[in-house]
């Protein structure tokens, strides 16, 4: 067990040096492929401001970790992370060489390397957690673990560390009192006294307790065995059979409570960073593309059917507030607009508003409800409010994708729920994705919406109609 945490720390060493051979790499190149007058002075004192440099990288660590070998990191997590540690060291290395007064650099060879550093930097993060998946499929820098119980949640558990092997567990098998289960589990290890003995014997890293609360002796002695022999122990709450989330845990002094959702956007950090770009970028549509596409689309608009230019309508927003959201207006005026969805080869459409629902022309307009404040660039489709009304009563969790602000794109949108909702099932799946986009906001994520949302743009959407 000793040799196996050593390789799993050996390979947190090897990705920093991995770091710092990246960086270092960059800022050699930098200054051999910038012209003279921007690395003259730095070119007398390199060692100097390598040597400071390598340090800044070291005492960024401490404000944004590495993660990258952690079971489950997601690729824009990685991402997000490279770029906040990449700013973090840049600021300090910035601030460092005004205060120690190493070389008078100019401030377009920094930003030429922060700039090439969050980009080449970001690939090797990426890189580097692809091969270690790829290098645990195979079997290696895996954690033997044992499952105590051998219940509902004990076997769900068992399924998801073994249906990725990428995440590195080594299943040794399932404790459980109930004997019987000899005979179905082919890994069924013992009862729940005999846990500590096998342990021992086998080098085991992890424990998963997945034992009901009534069992709460068992647990303790379980979790005072694992504190004497340095192992890592985990409990599965008993709630989460009934309430399948994500939970976080906070405290409130020694008391610990479970939150059953985490919402980044509560920050008022977040929200700030969420709010100051859509203001930039709505500010840059309109005042860009939007006067040229309004008189363009206005004009076919006008001469395509009777009616106004944009087509108003009443949405439910942030925290089940109606506002008034527009578009371009695609169909003839009918009588219901705002109590029938469109459909394929709706009749009620015109020519030009077939083109405009197809390309997603038809959305622009509601860059100046971003501006406003009633919606965000990114975020959950706002519905009618009939659909509110309807899918509140039938799904449990419809309402809760109104703690944010509707977007113009959204997860749902880019997962292939866009468009009409035929079925209860597509509507449930389209609010499943909207409440995963609350709990796992990132800025990232949002450019990462907007970057496929015009890749769909382009190459056009089966159900954009």
């Amino acid at each position: 067990m000793i040799l196996d945490k050593k390789h799993g720390y050996l390979l947190q060493w090897l990705i920093g040096v991995g770091d710092l051979i990246v960086l270092n790499l960059l800022f050699v190149a930098v200054c051999h492929l910038l012209p003279p007058v921007y690395t003259e002075a730095i070119s007398y004192n390199v060692r100097e401001v390598l040597l400071l440099l390598n340090f800044c990288y070291f005492f960024s660590l401490y404000f944004v970790p590495l993660r990258l070998h952690l079971a489950v990191v997601f690729i824009d997590k990685i991402v997000q992370r490279a770029f906040g540690l990449v700013t973090v060291m840049m600021l300090l290395f910035a601030t460092c060489l005004i205060f120690l007064n190493v070389g008078d650099v100019l401030a377009t060879f920094l930003l030429v390397y922060y700039g090439c550093t969050i980009v080449v930097f970001s690939l090797w993060r990426v890189v580097v957690r692809l091969s270690l998946k790829l290098y645990r499929r195979k079997g290696y820098n895996f954690k033997k673990v044992v499952i105590v119980g051998a219940g509902k949640n004990g076997m769900e558990l068992y399924q998801v560390m073994k249906d990725d092997l990428s995440y590195g567990f080594n299943v040794m098998g399932f404790f459980d009192d109930n004997e019987s289960l000899r005979r179905v589990l082919p890994n069924y290890l013992g009862k729940t006294d005999e846990v500590e003995d096998y342990v021992e014997r086998n080098d085991v890293d992890e424990i998963y307790c997945t034992l009901p609360g009534t069992n709460g002796g068992k647990i303790a002695r379980l979790l005072n065995f694992s504190e004497k022999r340095m192992i890592r122990f985990y409990i599965v709450p008993e709630l989460y059979h009934d309430v399948k989330k994500s939970m976080v845990m906070e405290v409130m002094e020694s008391i610990p409570l479970l939150t059953i959702r985490r919402e980044p956007l509560q920050s008022l950090y977040n929200r700030f960073l969420k709010r100051a770009f859509d203001i930039v970028f709505s500010l840059g549509v309109l005042l860009t593309i939007f006067p040229i596409l309004y008189i363009v689309v206005g004009t076919l608009i006008k001469l395509s059917s009777p009616g106004p230019i944009l087509f108003r309508q009443k949405r439910t927003g942030l925290y089940g507030r109606d506002f008034e959201c527009y578009k371009f207006r695609t169909m003839r005026v009918n009588a219901e607009a705002d109590t029938r969805q469109a459909v394929k080869d709706d009749p009620r459409k015109t020519r030009i508003g077939d083109f405009l629902r197809r390309t997603s022309l038809d959305e622009f307009p509601q860059f100046i409800n971003v501006l406003l404040g009633d919606m965000s660039v990114v975020g959950p489709r706002p519905h009618m409010l009939r659909h509110t009304e309807q899918y509140s009563a039938l799904i449990d969790k419809y309402m809760v994708r109104h703690l944010v602000k509707p977007g113009i794109t959204g997860w749902a949108q880019v997962t292939g729920y866009r468009g009409e909702t035929r079925t209860l099932e597509q509507m449930e799946g389209r609010v499943k994705r909207d409440v995963w986009y609350i709990e796992n906001w990132s800025f990232f994520l949002d450019l990462k919406i907007i970057v496929v949302t015009l890749l769909n743009v382009f190459h056009g959407e089966q159900n954009a109609y």
